[in-house]
């Protein structure tokens, strides 16, 4: 039976630490920090509006720019050791076209011991999956990276994994010489960009063919892979085979209903335009009191008047009336 705790997608990306034991790290979308507390070694974590709430405990470079913006720079993982990435967390902008540019771009510095982890890649319905977000989970169309390695980078091992919320897909094999997705990319753009709804393949939502996230731990692959790595081994791609196995031993899950939930950002969205309407009836009774200020109010200002005119007439009557009396009884 699956451990449930290493089902969560911090859990197992904490344990994959341990194992990987990574003498470098990059992490594309920092978000709050959570996943970048996991880190030991000398990292990198890249996020054009990070907020972090959490304490980190690495000797980390923050990077405030968008993924493209950043590894545009000369020299961009000067900070790591080498140059070079044994373990990346890909999480970013949650469009296919972006994830792929990021796998394409953290694959230039990896060595064919690192290990590429992309996050969101299990959606749970066609909803979740959408592009344009409307749900309160948003996995976006990340999905089709994973399709596209597959197909154009059999080579690799991209297994699927059974993680919550969204699942996640392990990358081994990487080769940072390898041209392919660079080549072609821009082919791929009519692919990684078609509007929704999204046709995400079946086996995505029921995660047919997803790994059991606790045997996947379990595999002595991970140490076999520190080994190599610290007596520089040639390339051993047999070792990967082993995880590759792993496919299928994930549960089938069933395809979640089409269910929108408003999410944050949409409910802000809606509370401004309900602002907005109110400040826009506000004006409106703003500008109808503002054209008041021609005949109608001249017309008010005259009635007013009148009104006071009278009452002054009808005091003035009644202390006539008054002085009248007095005479009178004098």
């Amino acid at each position: 039976m699956t451990d449930q705790g290493v089902r969560d997608r911090h859990e197992f990306l904490r344990r994959l630490h341990e194992r990987l034991q990574p003498r470098s790290y990059l992490e594309i979308g920092v978000r709050d920090g959570l996943s970048l507390t996991l880190s030991r070694a000398p990292s990198i974590a890249i996020d054009p509006a990070f907020k972090i709430t959490s304490e980190v405990h690495a000797d980390l470079q923050l990077v405030r720019a968008t993924s493209d913006d950043f590894f545009a720079r000369p020299d961009p993982l000067a900070h790591l050791p080498g140059g070079r990435i044994d373990l990346a967390f890909i999480d970013g902008m949650h469009l296919a076209e972006f994830a792929l540019r990021d796998f394409i771009n953290v694959e230039r510095f990896t060595e064919w011991t690192s290990v590429v982890v992309l996050d969101d890649m299990l959606p749970r319905s066609v909803a979740e999956a959408a592009r344009d977000r409307h749900t309160l989970a948003w996995a976006g169309d990340v999905y089709k990276v994973a399709t596209i390695l597959q197909r154009l980078r059999p080579e690799l091992v991209c297994l699927p994994i059974d993680t919550a919320p969204t699942g996640v897909v392990l990358v081994l094999g990487v080769d940072k010489d390898d041209r392919t997705l660079p080549d072609k990319y821009d082919e791929l753009l009519a692919e990684l960009t078609a509007a929704d709804p999204q046709d995400v393949p079946e086996e995505v939502l029921t995660r047919v063919g997803s790994a059991d996230p606790a045997q996947v731990l379990d595999s002595p692959v991970w140490a076999a892979l520190v080994q190599a790595r610290s007596a520089g081994a040639a390339p051993d791609r047999q070792l990967f085979e082993q995880v590759r196995s792993l496919a299928g031993t994930g549960p089938v899950v069933p395809v979640l209903p089409p269910v929108e939930q408003p999410w944050p950002q949409r409910k802000r969205r809606q509370q401004a335009g309900a602002k907005a309407g109110s400040g826009q009836r506000r004006q409106g009774q703003q500008g109808a009191r503002t054209s008041t200020t021609g005949k109608g109010a001249a017309a008010r200002r005259t009635s007013a008047g009148g009104s006071g005119a009278r009452r002054w007439r009808r005091r003035l009557r009644r202390a006539r009336r008054y002085l009248r009396g007095l005479t009178t009884r004098g």
